[in-house]
């Protein structure tokens, strides 16, 4: 066992995938210059010092970049293909949406493209073009899958889950989980780190973890959210409220299962996301959880997101902007104090008792 952030565990884990398959490279800007920080936030730092020649800096040209990456992938290789910042990724995005996601399928499967993509999400100080969330973005892309890891553990386990994959793969890291240090820091940081074991270990894609159990509320919630999730939680403790919190690691594909097992358990949804809530992936889950799992719940399913909005310049506009604690807190008793008042409702009124919420007039 090793002591590792998730800087320094994608860092091994890329590392290990290039001395185990020869095919592996990773391509991206500033990721292997000498004396530099090793890409934005230090992954690659010191790489090319062993892989020469396997270390691709790029011009400032994500779509060009990308398609090196397509075409190379193509013909047996299997880029690591990064990203300074995930907002970039609209630069490429004429790459992944209709090559890199789609030509598997339309060559009936003779071709694969088995590319991995890192980007970090998340508000962090920089501004509006530095700050988005993308995953809502190619949320509804088929071909691509989706992973976000909140813990080093899975940063590593699923960086290479996706390496080995036959299918393209994007991975979102948060800034403020990353661990970076030095010229990296990140004020407002989260101990993301995990006790890494030396043997070869993945992290399946579409499989959720149980972060915390609990009876009253499931929390649906990745990345920082996550964690903050689980902050709320053990506060919410306190108050005599159980809270269940869901990482799902991975949204595309994504874990219904493990999600229904728990519902069927809190009958109450809460979903935290860092992206502003119109169409968000807390949308998508929502719709979900209506369409397949309605009588199960007997509150109204409720989510935490960002507000409409580019996100701000200004540090106590970002701190008014991200999802907090307080407010899952006070969504969570939103949720337990409308579903108590329902049930007494109910036992006031037989004749409208039902199974699952019943929504009065």
């Amino acid at each position: 066992m090793k002591r590792m952030s998730i800087v320094e565990a994608l860092r091994e884990g890329i590392a290990q995938e290039m001395r185990r398959d020869e095919r592996v490279f990773c391509i991206g800007e500033d990721i292997a210059i000498p004396g530099g920080w090793g890409g934005a936030f230090t992954v690659t730092l010191g790489l090319e010092k062993e892989f020469a020649g396997r270390m691709w800096n790029t011009p400032i040209s994500e779509a060009g970049s990308f398609g090196v990456a397509c075409g190379a992938a193509l013909m047996g290789m299997r880029p690591i293909a990064d990203v300074q910042y995930s907002d970039f990724l609209f630069c490429a995005m004429d790459q992944v949406a209709s090559n890199i996601a789609k030509l598997r399928y339309m060559s009936g499967g003779k071709l694969t493209v088995p590319i991995t993509m890192r980007a970090p999400v998340g508000v962090t100080g920089r501004g509006s073009q530095h700050a988005q969330n993308m995953e809502t973005f190619f949320l509804p892309l088929p071909g691509v899958k989706i992973v976000c890891p909140a813990t080093a553990y899975d940063a590593l386990g699923l960086l290479r889950t996706a390496v080995r994959s036959d299918d393209p793969v994007m991975i979102f890291e948060h800034k403020l989980l990353y661990g970076s240090k030095g010229a990296r820091a990140e004020s407002g940081a989260v101990d993301a780190s995990s006790d890494i074991p030396d043997e070869d270990y993945t992290v399946p894609l579409g499989k959720a973890l149980v972060r915390r159990e609990g009876r009253d509320v499931t929390i649906i919630a990745t990345l920082l959210m996550m964690h903050r999730s689980l902050q709320a939680a053990e506060l919410l403790e306190k108050e005599g409220i159980s809270v269940e919190v869901i990482d799902p690691r991975s949204l595309v594909p994504f874990d219904w299962q493990t999600v229904q097992t728990s519902v069927a358990k809190t009958h109450r949804v809460v979903i935290v996301e860092e992206s502003p809530k119109r169409s968000g992936v807390g949308a998508e889950i929502a719709a979900t959880l209506a369409e397949d799992m309605f009588d199960l719940l007997q509150a109204p399913v409720r989510r935490v997101a960002a507000p409409n909005t580019p996100a701000p310049f200004s540090p106590p506009m970002e701190s008014f902007y991200i999802p907090s604690v307080d407010g899952i807190i006070s969504a969570v008793r939103e949720t337990v104090g409308e579903c108590r008042e329902e049930i007494a409702y109910q036992g006031k009124d037989k004749k409208h008792a039902r199974s699952g919420y019943t929504k009065r007039s």
